[in-house]
């Protein structure tokens, strides 16, 4: 919702929002049945306080227009002059609480939005600033690229024969020997899940992952009938998962290398007994490895991947330059054993017949010039700079009331209050103050101890800015939880 009440207008604000919401029902932009988004939300979308905002729903009720049960949400009314407007409009929110995919968190919803205003200091964002993006560098190599008709067209099912052959060189520095016919190209490692959720996994089916993981925060899995299984800190037993292969189809999902939202990685002996155990159990592997470019001190040599390791085809490797090159190119890979590559590539043209043609291309020449791996030479010493600024400024305010680990690399710390204060009303408090977090809470639903920090998208002065407001806000919390 863009729309705000005139301040300047006679007419107060309540009365404008009473007006600008019948408009939206009398044009037919909020059909009989639509949901209203939570009254903290819509304040704030508002600019208004919640009595405000009180009031005017008070009158549409009296109206009525809106309708709501104590403690549940408010919707439109089928009611009086509602009941004229259901002959003429389809029911749509029936449709969208029916439909297969689960909405996202409402803290999702509003960090997805607010990270679209250039007023709020971004310190959980996982992705790069526009700053660190090699912009100038993609434009310029353009001229070096040769677009026929042929090559920006639909390319092949599994995507451009050029580039697979180009990661093919590019990943054998991370131990994997592998050739075309094994690798499908993707719109970025998001989709790559999405693939093998639809494509190779039943309804019912468990993945396994860490507590704390990035898939809380997507449905991707979850809107098809899956079910997460979390465990601390890689606690896996073959007899658990032996247990869990009786009842159900699994797989385990993991990011050893720079873990999101943790920013912790595996040793190569961790990743070599947790690839034992799976291979023993007979349990799949989705090996999500785009962050391991960006580890400060050791090379990918010298860390090889789990699918380095995979002599029997059962790791699902997934690779992409969203965090590295770029997120808007929409580039990322998967490599695995040849069926499963045909049927991922299958379901993907079935679902947008192929990746951008330019973007394939784009990826391919940097990976073969060496405009890549430049790039990620100085990408690293960025985000390590930033890494050590963050870690200075939580030292400065955040030693007494909180724990983290400094980072090997990546873009993340997992910031860890003594105290139980991460809750909604944190989030929502440090919003007003134009500060937006990932609360733990959207990567383990019980979590209200930590927070994801990012220091790869905010100004050295934001971040200063940033961590200084959620100091504040934080010590309230803690003076209201004593």
């Amino acid at each position: 919702m863009n729309w705000q009440p005139n301040r300047s207008l006679p007419l107060s604000l309540s009365k404008q929002i009473v007006q600008w919401m019948t408009e939206q029902i009398e044009n037919g932009e909020w059909p009989i049945g639509t949901k209203l988004p939570p009254q903290r939300k819509l304040a704030l979308s508002f600019g208004v306080n919640r009595s405000t905002l009180q009031e005017a729903l008070d009158e549409l009720k009296a109206n009525g227009l809106l309708s709501s049960k104590t403690g549940s949400a408010t919707y439109v009314s089928n009611d009086s002059w509602n009941v004229l407007v259901k002959q003429k409009q389809t029911n749509w929110q029936q449709y969208i609480e029916a439909s297969i995919h689960k909405s996202n968190f409402q803290t999702i919803q509003l960090i997805n939005e607010f990270e679209q205003d250039d007023s709020v200091i971004r310190l959980g964002t996982g992705e790069l600033s526009p700053s660190l993006l090699p912009s100038a560098a993609i434009h310029a190599s353009l001229s070096g690229l040769y677009l026929d008709g042929k090559t920006i067209g639909y390319s092949s099912p599994q995507g451009s024969l050029s580039l697979r052959q180009a990661i093919c060189s590019y990943v054998r520095k991370r131990g994997i020997i592998t050739s075309p016919e094994n690798i499908c190209i993707v719109s970025g490692a998001l989709q790559a899940l999405q693939l093998i959720s639809l494509g190779l996994l039943e309804a019912g089916s468990i993945v396994l992952q860490d507590r704390f993981s990035y898939l809380n925060s997507i449905h991707t899995f979850q809107s098809f009938g899956m079910q997460l299984h979390g465990l601390s800190e890689h606690h896996y037993t073959l007899d658990m998962i032996q247990r869990i292969r009786r009842k159900r189809q699994a797989i385990l999902y993991t990011i050893p290398t720079l873990h999101n939202p943790s920013g912790r990685s595996m040793t190569t002996q961790q990743k070599k007994e947790l690839y034992a155990l799976c291979e023993s159990a007979q349990l799949p592997i989705i090996e999500d490895d785009v962050y391991s470019e960006l580890l400060f001190e050791e090379e990918p040599a010298s860390a090889p991947a789990m699918k380095a390791m995979d002599e029997t085809g059962g790791v699902l490797y997934i690779g992409s330059v969203s965090k590295t090159l770029s997120p808007g190119l929409r580039i990322g890979w998967v490599i695995a054993s040849t069926p499963v590559i045909q049927r991922l590539a299958d379901i993907k043209m079935q679902m947008d017949y192929g990746s951008s043609a330019i973007s394939q291309q784009i990826v391919e020449h940097w990976l073969r010039t060496g405009l890549y791996q430049e790039h990620i030479k100085g990408l690293r010493t960025e985000l390590r700079r930033r890494a050590e600024l963050m870690d200075s400024l939580l030292q400065q305010h955040f030693q007494d009331i909180a724990s983290w680990e400094k980072p090997q690399g990546g873009f993340y710390i997992w910031l860890k209050f003594h105290e139980p204060i991460v809750t909604t009303s944190l989030f929502m408090q440090l919003l007003k103050n134009k500060v937006l977090i990932n609360p733990g809470y959207i990567y383990a639903a019980d979590d209200t101890h930590h927070i994801r920090l990012s220091f790869a998208y905010g100004s050295d002065a934001e971040l200063e800015q940033g961590l200084d407001i959620l100091y504040q806000q934080a010590a309230l919390q803690l003076n209201k939880h004593r």
